[in-house]
C-alpha cells in the first residue's frame, strides 16, 4: 500500500502549528508520515524547528544550506525537491508570491506523481478556491492545485452561508463586511502599527479581496453573490474583528436566526466582546493557542432590522480556520470518499461556546 507523506513548506503563521497539528494527529488522520520544508537557518528559529523534529516530523532543506543548519546543530534528512516528489499531498505556507514560483518551479515539474497541492490565501489563482464547510460539494478529481482562502473570507464565508442559504440556495440580496485587521500576529516584529490606519478599496466591484475572493468560493457552487468588504488595521496582535450586515430576500426571527447559528459546528457563539477575552481562552483551552472555528460571533451585537437586515460582530480566528480547511483539503487529496470521517478525530477542538 502506498505511504502516505504530508509536505509542509514554511514554518510561519500557519505553517509552524500546521505541521504540528498534524503530527499530534498523524495516526488518526491516517498519515504515515510528516515533513517540512525550512527555507532559512536562523539561530531564533532553531527552537522550533527542533520541537517539531521532536514531535515526528522530518525536515527537508535546500542543498545549499545543509552546513547552515549543521552549524545550528539542526540535521536534515532531506532535500527540497526529493521531499517534494515522495510526497503524496504538497501544503504551501510560503509568504505571498512564493507558492506561485514554487508551482512553475516544482509543483507542475511533479503534478503525476503527487496527489495534490494546496496554497494559502494570498496565492490568488492557484488553484480552485477552498474553505472547509462551503464548498466540499464542489471539489472533484479533476482538481490537482487547491488555494485555501484566507481567515477573513473563510469567517465571511461561513456567515453568509450559514444565515443567507436555505436549503444549499442563496436569499441573499447583499452583504457588507467590515474586516478590522489586527496589526500582525504575535510571532512577528515587524509590521506593527501605533494607531488604527484604514485601508484602501482596491477593488471597483468588491472593495477589498476578502469579498472578491469570498465571490469566487461561491462561484464554485454556482452561486453569484453581491458582497462588499472594506478593511483597517488596529494596533492590536490578538484577533481580526468583523462587521457584517447581511440583507435577505426572505424575512427571519431573531430566534430562528440564532438556532441556524448554534447549529453550525463551525461557528461558535460568545458573550465575550474583547478580543484579548476570546484570545485568551484559545490559549488555555485550544491547540496550542488556536480556535478552529470559522468564526466566533459575539451573541450580543447580533441585531435584526426590518425582518431582513442581518448584522453584528464576530472574531476571526485568523491561522485557525486556514488550518483546518487545510487539513480538509489534504485529507480530500488522501482518502476522497471517507475524509469527512477522517477528520471527525479534531471534532474536540471546536467550541460550541467561548
Amino acid at each position: 500500500m502506498e505511504r502516505k507523506i504530508v509536505h509542509v513548506i514554511g514554518t510561519g503563521t500557519i505553517g509552524e502549528p500546521l505541521i504540528g497539528l498534524l503530527c499530534d494527529y498523524q495516526h488518526q488522520l491516517g498519515i504515515d508520515e510528516v515533513t517540512f520544508h525550512k527555507n532559512s537557518a536562523l539561530k531564533h528559529d532553531r527552537s522550533k524547528v527542533l520541537d517539531l523534529l521532536q514531535r515526528g516530523a522530518r525536515l527537508a532543506v535546500d542543498n545549499n544550506k545543509i552546513n547552515d543548519f549543521k552549524k545550528l546543530k539542526i540535521d536534515s534528512d532531506l532535500r527540497t525537491e526529493e521531499a517534494i516528489e515522495r510526497a503524496t499531498v504538497v501544503i504551501d505556507c510560503t509568504p505571498k508570491g512564493i507558492g506561485h514560483d514554487n508551482k512553475l518551479k516544482y509543483y507542475q515539474k511533479f503534478s503525476k506523481k503527487v496527489k495534490g497541492f494546496l496554497a494559502q490565501g494570498s496565492e490568488d489563482g492557484f488553484g480552485k478556491k477552498y474553505a472547509r464547510g462551503i464548498n466540499d460539494s464542489a471539489l472533484s478529481s479533476d482538481d490537482k492545485f487547491i488555494q485555501i482562502v484566507s481567515c477573513n473570507t473563510h469567517n465571511i464565508s461561513c456567515l453568509t452561508k450559514t444565515i443567507a442559504f436555505n436549503n444549499q440556495s442563496s436569499i441573499l440580496k447583499n452583504g457588507n463586511f467590515l474586516c478590522v485587521r489586527r496589526a500582525n500576529d504575535l510571532s512577528q516584529e515587524d509590521s506593527f502599527i501605533p494607531s488604527p490606519k484604514v485601508g484602501v478599496h482596491d477593488d471597483e466591484v468588491f472593495g477589498t479581496h476578502h469579498a472578491k475572493d469570498a465571490v469566487g468560493l461561491f462561484y464554485t457552487l454556482g452561486e453569484d453573490l453581491d458582497l462588499f468588504s472594506s478593511a483597517m488595521k488596529v494596533n492590536s496582535q490578538y484577533m481580526h474583528i468583523l462587521w457584517f450586515r447581511l440583507i435577505l430576500n426572505d424575512s427571519m426571527h431573531m430566534d430562528d436566526l440564532k438556532n441556524v447559528l448554534n447549529k453550525n459546528p463551525l461557528i461558535a457563539i460568545t458573550t465575550k466582546d474583547m478580543t484579548s477575552s476570546v484570545f485568551s481562552f484559545g490559549r488555555d483551552h485550544g491547540h496550542y493557542g488556536r480556535i478552529l472555528n470559522q468564526t466566533v460571533i459575539v451573541e450580543q451585537s447580533l441585531h435584526l432590522r426590518n425582518g431582513n437586515e442581518i448584522s453584528g460582530f464576530c472574531f476571526t480566528p485568523q491561522d485557525g480556520n486556514s488550518i483546518l480547511s487545510s487539513i480538509a483539503a489534504t485529507e480530500w487529496f488522501l482518502y476522497p470518499h471517507s475524509y469527512e470521517d477522517k477528520i471527525q478525530c479534531l471534532s474536540k477542538l471546536f467550541f460550541n461556546n467561548i
